[in-house]
């Protein structure tokens, strides 16, 4: 009597749905959850239902248009690195050497 086991041929790999990667599936979810609240408190507000529903389906194309454009740019770890880029300074300027010299000495 033997056992047939399968392998997890997964290992490693980022999630993926329907062409969405890691962060880009949390964003389009909370941009829902945003969406549906909208929708919420405008009917609840009194805006009228022909005003509403297409407000919120724009919306929604929009943001569904803007994450799987996002996705597709940067791929799964792609975002992240452009935005901590772009955070880097040009250059970086000294006035006196003196950052240089306490570094010799912090390092004997």
């Amino acid at each position: 009597m033997s056992s047939v086991y399968q392998i997890n041929k997964g290992i490693n790999k980022p999630i993926e749905f329907r062409g969405l990667y890691g962060q880009y599936i949390a964003w389009l979810a909370i941009g829902l959850v945003v969406l549906l609240l909208t929708f919420v408190a405008l009917y609840l507000l009194g805006a009228g239902l022909l005003i509403t529903v297409p407000l919120v389906f724009v919306l929604g194309g929009g943001l569904i248009f803007t994450v799987f454009r996002l996705s597709k740019r940067f791929g799964v770890h792609g975002l992240e690195k452009f935005i901590a880029k772009r955070g880097l300074p040009k250059y970086v300027r000294f006035k006196s050497r003196r950052v240089f010299i306490m570094l010799r000495k912090a390092g004997k």
